[in-house]
């Protein structure tokens, strides 16, 4: 392991520890899952960004209006 300093706010430091003594672990356990957490969500949204850009222009909806009223079409979709 590469050892590390960090600063938190007194909060987050209360907050973390506070974590840490309910679960029986160290801080620095609790922090090194959280920052796993984070990195994996933020892989897992990347992907998908990319997954959506490369979508667009490759389907059809039929309306021509779709770049003018995008917001008003997909709110229709989502409350279908």
């Amino acid at each position: 392991m590469i050892r590390t300093q960090i600063q938190l706010t007194e909060q987050q430091a209360r907050a973390v520890k506070a974590a840490a003594s309910k679960r029986g672990t160290s801080i620095a356990e609790v922090i090194r899952e959280a920052l796993d957490r984070h990195l994996a969500l933020s892989a897992t949204h990347d992907h998908r960004r990319q997954k959506a850009i490369a979508s667009v222009g490759g389907f059809r909806s039929g309306h021509v209006d779709v770049s003018e009223k995008h917001d008003e079409h997909l709110s229709k979709v989502l409350d279908e």
